[in-house]
């Protein structure tokens, strides 16, 4: 029996040399103010319900303590369920969260958030959300794209799908006609061939067959009957078909998908290593940021930032204990149907309008042929253009969006543009095909979006308005650049919209204990807004 040599008071050595014991005692060597004490306690007063239900029973770590390495690792920038198995074996802090229970493996980690977390995960976000509510009023609200755990290489257009099956209804047509002939068989009656007739057609085919007796043969110098020739191109069509079909219904509304992700949408993104406009296999990801603080945020698979407005602040509604009164957003949502809903819900819009740079430029303010440039005549419901000539309204014209929102808007037209020396100054376009010179002035005016655009206006050039604005570039940007650069989050590590949401909502609560930290270390807590700097 070999004697244990006695170092020091906390290391205990045998002959080899080789520790025996370690005594650790975690609440002396951790810091009091270390983020990991903040994240324990935050979660400790955290309602869980909803993730505990989501267990049949329950093994030797809790959801809880499950949920707090999983949110450290976040916080640190580490994404991997197998370097979170590693850190709980060996760090200090991993081992703090523990509590003393048996290391998870790694699928234990993996399962969790994506079987256990995504279910519940927008209540959980709503839960911190709610606690760290602190009376501010006012949402930020920007998108940015992040590129999806897909091959790049992997698309479905449903322009080109569209296109073949189109082509492929050609040849199931001409086949039905060349098997009337061949087999004296009569399907369509009339000119428009349906799918009943395709499965009529197979029918009578595989009767024929039957009828018949004709056995099929395969293989090399063998000769295939004309009969099977013609059932083995129907039913080559059909497969055909059938998978048009089903990439059609993947797509939905969508003009694109990946086959490595379905869920995930192909965008123009702005990193671009090639350079050539490049599109990826990407999730739009839309963010609410208060006092700095991620509030919600919400996947979606469109390219552009318009119509996620209105989703967005409904699930708002639904999910937090409150009601933001201000929303300030970036041109990008600019839309008559976001104006009207913001006001419907008693809501003010700081939306920076579409053309508010360019309507700042000389050439946009000597631009003879816009609206702005023009005077009204309320009287008469016209306009004067700069010949003194008055375009006059003629009809309305209602258009319909692609969410179903339908816009009218007011055509005015003027009658006597034919000799007017401005006309090529005024007149632009050369999209249609009668010449400019044949051409009146013609003028669509949506008054309703003029309207909510001009209040609109009015309150972001105020004071307040500045500061909202200059607020929304540091708070919500500056999100997505914590996001992306401090955290080195440029790509999902997980397929599906759920397990993306799920990721999301990972990195939002993990950077919102990071910005409560740092808060409370600064003394900066009850700060909602960055004030302006005076010159």
């Amino acid at each position: 029996m070999q004697t244990p040599i006695l170092l020091h008071k906390n290391y205990t050595l045998n002959e080899e040399g080789y520790q025996l014991k370690l005594p650790l005692n975690l609440e002396t060597i951790i810091p009091v103010d270390d983020s990991v004490r903040l994240l324990s306690q935050f979660v400790e007063t955290m309602d869980l319900t909803d993730l505990y239900s989501t267990y049949e029973r329950i093994n030797t770590v809790s959801p809880r303590t499950l949920l707090k390495i999983v949110l450290y690792s976040y916080m640190n920038g580490d994404y991997s369920s197998r370097s979170m198995e590693l850190n709980c074996k060996r760090d200090i802090n991993f081992i703090y969260l523990l509590e003393g229970k048996t290391v998870p493996d790694h699928a234990t980690f993996a399962r969790f958030r994506s079987i256990h977390f995504a279910p519940c995960a927008k209540r959980i976000l709503a839960e911190m959300s709610n606690l760290l509510y602190e009376l501010g009023e006012t949402i930020f609200i920007d998108g940015t794209k992040i590129e999806a755990c897909a091959n790049k290489y992997t698309f479905v257009w449903k322009k080109a799908v569209t296109k073949n099956q189109a082509k492929l209804l050609i040849k199931i047509t001409n086949l039905i006609a060349e098997c009337e002939q061949l087999y004296g068989i009569r399907i369509v009656h009339g000119d428009i061939v349906k799918m009943k007739h395709v499965k009529r057609l197979r029918k009578k085919l595989y009767a024929l067959k039957q009828e018949e007796n004709i056995v099929f043969v395969h293989g090399i110098g063998k000769r295939k009957t004309q009969l099977q020739k013609s059932i083995e191109t129907l039913e080559d069509y059909l497969e055909r078909l059938k998978g048009y079909t089903k990439k059609l219904h993947i797509c939905g509304k969508r003009n694109s998908y990946s086959k490595t992700d379905p869920d995930a949408t192909f965008m123009r993104m702005k990193e671009d290593a090639m350079g050539n406009g490049q599109l990826k296999p990407a999730f739009n990801l839309q963010q609410g940021v208060d006092s700095e603080y991620i509030v919600w945020l919400t996947i979606g698979p469109q390219p552009t930032d318009t119509t996620t407005l209105i989703p967005f602040l409904k699930e708002t509604e639904e999910y937090l204990a409150f009601k933001y009164q201000k929303i300030i957003a970036d041109a990008g949502y600019e839309s008559e149907e976001n104006y009207v809903f913001l006001d419907t819900n008693k809501q003010l819009a700081f939306i920076k309008p579409s053309n508010y740079e360019i309507s700042k430029k000389r050439k946009y303010k000597n631009d003879i042929g816009h609206i702005e440039n023009m005077d009204y005549d309320e009287e008469n419901d016209s306009y004067i253009c700069k010949n003194g000539k008055q375009l006059s309204f003629t009809h309305l014209r209602r258009s319909k969006s692609k969410t179903g929102y339908v816009s009218v808007k007011n055509i005015y037209q003027c009658k006597e543009c034919k000799d007017c020396p401005y006309k090529k100054e005024c007149i632009k376009g050369n999209n249609c095909k009668t010449p400019i010179e044949e051409r009146n002035k013609v003028l669509s005016v949506a008054k309703t979006f003029l309207k909510y655009r001009e209040e609109d206006l009015e309150r972001i050039l105020s004071d307040e308005g500045i500061l909202l604005r200059i607020n929304r570039s540091i708070q919500a940007e500056g999100s997505f650049g914590e996001l992306k650069q401090d955290m080195q989050f440029r790509r999902y590590l997980s397929r599906g919209t759920s397990n993306v949401l799920a990721e999301s909502i990972l990195l939002a609560m993990a950077k919102n204990v990071n910005k409560l930290h740092n808060k409370i270390q600064k003394g900066k807590m009850g700060r909602h807004l960055f004030p302006l700097k005076s010159a």
